[in-house]
């Protein structure tokens, strides 16, 4: 089997030097080849469909890097299909130029509204395709980029998390948790992206935590435990370059902190600490105790939640989060 950060860095090499893909959407098959011809003149690999139906399938199984579409077609008009393509998670991040002979103003403005990236006005003037392609897809490496640049952090804490063989699948469970919960508690989408990222990347600053500190588990020595907290500044300042990231790293920060202010790297207490770091935290320590290690057995679900109002009583855990996390689960089991 590949090493998760090899075969990242495989699927970035593929998509750095790979022909950029178009996909030309038209109801009219001449329109459709003189956009075929014109960008396979520039090198483009061009995908293209008469049908606005058979995109939804185009764009989950060739992801195209760049969309143009005709705003006036039978059945589903452009604005409509731009605004399907901009609502779905997959395919939000791709480019999308609609070509209208339409010239009211308030067409473009039901344009902008759908989502669309661009315009271009027929009829069709060769230089300006080339270069609104030109810029859009610049525009579409960046964010590739960015992508690449998550894909790698997680293959990252992926390893890290490999390195302990008693965790299972934790990152991936803390992420599910911790969106669950932020839906349960109506957060916005932004703040359910940043949940699921932090999930996989709140102990991303230990990959500096030598094994045999790592894996030691208990009872550090003083020394020992100085190194273990300095991985939530760690993998903040690891994440810190990543605009995208900006909610990210409150979690990553502040995940151990504590509501009465014993916990590390600040100290904060109350609100004082974010509530996403909060959200994750009261997940964190639900799987922990969940979950054996060499130290200690696994809790069932009813002698974690005991715990978790014990200690959150004490003062450790948002007493209140606390109450919702268990009140989801709760409401999870009566649906299932």
């Amino acid at each position: 089997m590949v090493p998760i950060s090899e075969r990242t860095l495989e699927e970035y090499t593929k998509l750095k030097f790979r022909s950029r893909k178009i996909l030309v959407i038209d109801d009219k098959p001449d329109t459709l080849l003189l956009m075929r011809e014109l960008l396979s003149s520039r090198g483009y690999e061009v995908l293209s469909t008469t049908d606005p139906h058979e995109v939804a399938e185009l764009m989950h199984s060739e992801r195209p890097d760049l969309v143009l579409m005709d705003v006036l077609m039978p059945g589903i008009s452009g604005y409509e299909l731009c605004r399907q393509l901009k609502g779905d998670p997959l395919t939000r991040l791709i480019p999308v130029v609609m070509i209208t002979g339409l010239s009211d103003r308030n067409d473009r403005v039901r344009g902008i509204e759908a989502g669309a990236d661009d315009f271009l006005s027929k009829p069709l003037y060769p230089e300006e395709l080339f270069a609104r392609v030109k810029s859009l897809l610049k525009l579409k490496e960046f964010t590739d980029e960015l992508e690449n640049a998550e894909s790698v952090l997680m293959a990252l804490a992926l390893g890290i998390e490999a390195r302990d063989p008693y965790t299972g699948d934790h990152c991936e469970r803390l992420a599910r948790y911790a969106v669950n919960l932020g839906r349960h508690l109506n957060l916005d989408d932004e703040s359910l992206v940043a949940l699921k990222r932090g999930g996989y990347l709140h102990d991303l600053g230990k990959v500096s935590i030598p094994d045999e500190i790592l894996k030691k588990g208990t009872h550090l020595t003083p020394a020992e435990w100085t190194i273990m907290k300095r991985h939530p500044l760690i993998g903040e300042a690891i994440c810190m370059p990543l605009r995208s990231f900006r909610n990210v790293l409150p979690i990553i920060r502040h995940h151990h902190e504590h509501w009465n202010g014993t916990g590390y790297p600040d100290g904060l207490c109350g609100n004082e600490i974010p509530v996403l770091a909060r959200v994750l935290q009261i997940v964190d320590v639900y799987d922990a105790l969940r979950t054996a290690r060499p130290y200690k057995a696994a809790l069932s679900h009813e002698e974690a939640e005991r715990t978790m109002l014990r200690e959150s009583a004490a003062g450790l855990w948002d007493p209140e989060l606390t109450l919702e996390f268990f009140a989801m689960l709760k409401k999870q089991e009566k649906a299932a």
